[in-house]
């Protein structure tokens, strides 16, 4: 490898930042907050700070920002209705991570070898996690709105009789934006197998707005929850893939070990992790406080609801559920789709109404899907 000249690197980043200028605009599908402003902590990225280790314990490695990771844990698991003195978790590095981490929490808890249980709709990660974990799983049937089928998840618990029961439940599926029904799911599990199951929860997205509604869904460990994986990234909004991920703490005396040459307890999947994502979630939730995510919240119902009334006004069949955010509607052209960066899956599409995404933008949207709507 040859050393570059300043020119030639001073020009790869004037390239890649006038891409990323061109197509941030033009950014409706996907779950991802791209008003953020952070450079505050830019000068916490001249030190090599590393979260190496439980935040709750102690760690030689003293460039690390373990104090801010354990009150971002705090004050997501007040969110999540967990007493913060029953909470443990950490910043994880997005929402698969998070996954993993409630996934093999759950098979520790078990013990014997337990069946997995997730829906259709359920994220991707979930299956590779259950597969690297060598966890036996069925995949449950989804409605048509993207809730686990009830149904089919008793028959399949019915299955296999002598096994626990992993449930993965869905607080906002990745295309429909459906919340599985925490109550349903607890009473099937406490009929087949009680006291033998253990529910985590993928609230990557929804886990961020069912605090700020005054309806929600069931959606924290007041409903059952065991553990509960949220994404930093997208509700949050963080220039960096970031999440939490929040247990019981009596859960993690299962899995903990010492490390004596780093002189912590090794109880998070990573070993380095990152120290400057605690920084970018904490920095947010103090900045905008309960208040304030609740006036954002708001405001994204409220376009989300707009774009329903404008896809149906212009002929387009649009829909969404209950609390959320992201509009179902009929795969629109593959022009409309590279346009708008819009998540496809098979004969549907979504628009996700983040802050960022305005009235005129969904008013820009339902234009070019009525004018390209033969190509």
């Amino acid at each position: 490898m040859n050393r570059k000249p300043q020119s030639q690197l001073d020009q790869r980043i004037h390239q890649v930042l006038s891409e990323f200028q061109l197509v941030g605009p033009f950014f409706a599908g996907y779950p991802v907050n791209t008003q953020f402003d952070y450079s505050e902590l830019y000068p916490l990225l001249a030190f090599a700070s590393n979260n190496v280790g439980d935040p709750f314990g102690y760690s030689r490695y003293q460039l690390n920002t373990h104090e801010t990771e354990r009150e971002v844990v705090r004050m997501v698991s007040d969110m999540m209705r967990l007493p913060p003195d029953d909470a443990w978790g950490y910043v994880t590095a997005g929402g698969t991570e998070g996954n993993m981490y409630g996934i093999y929490v759950g098979r520790e808890m078990l013990g014997r070898q337990p069946v997995a249980y997730f829906s259709q709709d359920t994220h991707y990660s979930v299956l590779k996690i259950l597969h690297v974990l060598n966890i036996r799983n069925v995949m449950i049937r989804s409605q048509d709105n993207g809730e686990m089928d009830y149904d089919d998840l008793r028959e399949s618990i019915r299955i296999y009789p002598d096994a626990p029961a992993l449930i993965v439940a869905n607080i906002g599926t990745t295309m429909k934006g459906a919340v599985d029904n925490l109550d349903r799911i607890r009473e099937i599990a406490d009929e087949l197998a009680p006291n033998r199951y253990y529910i985590h929860a993928d609230a990557a997205l929804s886990g961020m707005i069912l605090p700020f509604v005054d309806d929600p869904q069931p959606f924290g460990f007041d409903s059952g929850v065991d553990s509960i994986a949220i994404s930093g990234h997208k509700m949050i909004g963080s220039p960096l893939p970031c999440g939490v991920v929040v247990t019981r703490r009596e859960y993690t005396a299962r899995i903990g070990r010492a490390i004596e040459y780093v002189g912590a307890l090794d109880t998070t999947l990573l070993g380095s992790r990152n120290a400057f994502t605690p920084m970018v979630i904490w920095y947010s939730l103090n900045k905008h406080g309960r208040e304030g995510f609740r006036e954002i919240v708001a405001g994204m119902l409220d376009t989300a609801e707009y774009a329903v009334r404008r896809f149906n006004a212009n002929g387009i069949p649009a829909w969404r559920g209950k609390n959320s955010v992201t509009v179902v509607f009929p795969r629109p052209s593959p022009y409309v789709l590279f346009q708008w960066q819009l998540a496809p899956l098979e004969d549907i599409a979504h628009l996700i109404t983040m802050p960022h995404v305005t009235r005129e933008i969904v008013d820009q949207v339902v234009a070019d899907c009525l004018e390209w709507s033969g190509d």
